[in-house]
């Protein structure tokens, strides 16, 4: 059914249900996984740019800003590529043929573009539920992936609600857990 599947991750809380879903795909259907993270500053928990300004009120001030921006966008990166490697080698002792790769740029045009070139059959990827205005003006990586993806997409949705649920649920079983 499936040969390759492209498994797209972001550092968010969803990561671990998105990348469990396409590994237990890939092990019922025998397919290969293709981890995929891709750099993009609008992603939750990457730093914060800059702020550049006309006035110069503190001489060096931007340089040292960017600088630490610089700083933290390395170990933004290198602590993706670290969740990288910890899926990918999670994936190969299950037995799954795992690659991954991390990109920069527009999340919905890089999953598509790797999907294209990489002959993936099947696209698993969340979705953060923003709609409305929150949708128009932020963009929706999901929704592009659906209308662009050159295969099949599988959208891991989990709502708030449910993920609530299971924390006091969990409180409720072991009431001194923190």
């Amino acid at each position: 059914m499936f040969n390759k599947i492209l498994v797209a991750l972001d550092r968010s809380e969803m990561g671990q249900q998105i990348f469990e879903q396409g590994l237990a795909l890939a092990k019922v259907t025998a397919a290969s996984l293709i981890l995929v993270h891709i750099l993009s500053p609008e992603e939750e928990g990457s730093p914060d740019l800059p702020i550049l300004s006309n006035f110069d009120y503190y001489p060096g001030l931007t340089a040292q800003t960017f600088e630490l921006y610089q700083q933290n966008w390395e170990a933004f990166k290198t602590k993706s590529l670290q969740m990288l490697q910890f899926w990918a080698a999670q994936a190969n002792t299950a037995g799954i043929n795992t690659e991954f790769r991390q990109s920069y740029g527009s999340p919905g045009r890089i999953i598509c573009d790797i999907a294209r070139s990489s002959g993936a059959d099947l696209i698993v990827m969340g979705r953060r539920g923003r709609t409305g205005l929150a949708e128009i003006f932020l963009g929706s990586v999901s929704n592009y992936v659906l209308h662009h993806a050159p295969c099949s997409v599988h959208i891991v949705h989990i709502p708030v609600s449910a993920t609530a649920n299971e924390v006091v649920k969990e409180d409720t079983i072991n009431p001194g857990a923190a």
